[in-house]
């Protein structure tokens, strides 16, 4: 598995707030739900996005951005408008403040809203985002990025456009498939955009010794690394893969690995409540439990246990199975 797809497959749309708003000036919306991620494009018109204690930046048609929470951020006809700012969320939107709410979102929240002349469309979709593994990539992530713009046609674009407006079943699964395609098509862009400044790790995939040693670390992150096994895996010295590791990642081959490893142990530890810590030593890699402590407390600055306890009170854990070790290391 590539780095990308690891880092991304807990940031899933799932019954996710999702609107279509036809706005005519003057307009703000302001979102208020503090959303790990939303991601907003402009089908027609244009705007400005005031994020929380940032300068405001311009938006055009065609042209979509993505807002990292948890901070709020509010989207304006023009800097300075005169309209008083309707409150967008899960829980807002509805028909007293002038929207019409529905279990899709909002839409037509606007003042006087329409497709004449002057009105600007969005679509805006946004995300939870679960676990210690998708926190990684919002780390990588400005508080706001942008893509497109132009006339490129964009047919899931326009997809989401024409499924937004109807009522049919399966509408929210249409939704939610369709705004994880956007949301990695958007990421991937961003990060190949020259003077984007992407994580070490996106231009390291596209070496062919330190991205297969990564797609390798990905893949079995519980099988018994060395130096040595990853360099006659990867078919070069461990000489050469050390150094073309660390120039392309930023830091030495184990070393990212044991980061890993504790990135995944510590989403086991609180999706898995059942399993022991034994139980998560071995799955990410360790025979003995007392080395995983030590491993966890020093990447994670506290031990596994206190991680759980901490995390579960803060959000109650959906169960899945452990996933089968393969030979531990010690």
């Amino acid at each position: 598995m590539d780095v990308f797809s690891d880092l991304i497959r807990g940031v899933r749309a799932h019954g996710s707030l999702f609107g279509r708003s036809t706005l005519s000036p003057p307009w703000a919306l302001h979102f208020v739900d503090g959303a790990p991620l939303t991601l907003c494009t402009v089908l027609t018109g244009a705007g400005w996005i005031v994020p929380e204690h940032r300068p405001p930046e311009p938006l055009r048609a065609r042209e979509t951005i993505i807002v990292r929470g948890p901070a709020t951020f509010t989207f304006v006809d023009e800097v300075g408008t005169r309209a008083e700012p309707l409150t967008c969320g899960e829980r807002y939107a509805t028909p007293e403040q002038g929207g019409t709410r529905n279990r899709l979102g909002w839409h037509d929240c606007g003042g006087d809203a329409g497709d004449g002349a002057g009105a600007t469309t969005l679509i805006v979709g946004a995300y939870p985002v679960r676990g210690e593994i998708s926190r990684r990539l919002l780390d990588a992530l400005p508080i706001v990025l942008r893509v497109g713009g132009g006339d490129t046609a964009d047919p899931v674009l326009d997809h989401l456009a024409a499924e937004v407006r109807v009522d049919a079943p399966g509408q929210q699964a249409v939704l939610d498939r369709l705004l994880d395609w956007m949301l990695v098509c958007t990421l991937r862009e961003w990060f190949d955009r020259p003077g984007s400044e992407p994580p070490a790790w996106w231009a390291a995939q596209r070496d062919p010794v330190a991205g297969e040693a990564l797609r390798l670390l990905h893949t079995e992150p519980a099988a018994p690394w060395t130096v040595s096994t990853l360099a006659e895996r990867t078919g070069v010295s461990r000489s050469t893969l050390a150094k073309r590791f660390a120039d392309q990642v930023g830091e030495p081959p184990l070393t990212y690995l044991t980061r890993w490893r504790m990135t995944l142990a510590a989403d086991l530890l609180v999706e898995q409540q059942s399993a022991t810590i034994a139980d998560i030593a071995r799955a990410v890699g360790y025979s003995d439990p007392f080395g995983f402590s030590a491993a966890f407390k020093r990447v994670r600055g506290t031990n596994p246990s206190e991680f759980r306890r901490t995390a579960t009170a803060a959000s109650p854990a959906t169960e899945r199975p452990v996933p089968a070790p393969t030979t531990p290391a010690d």
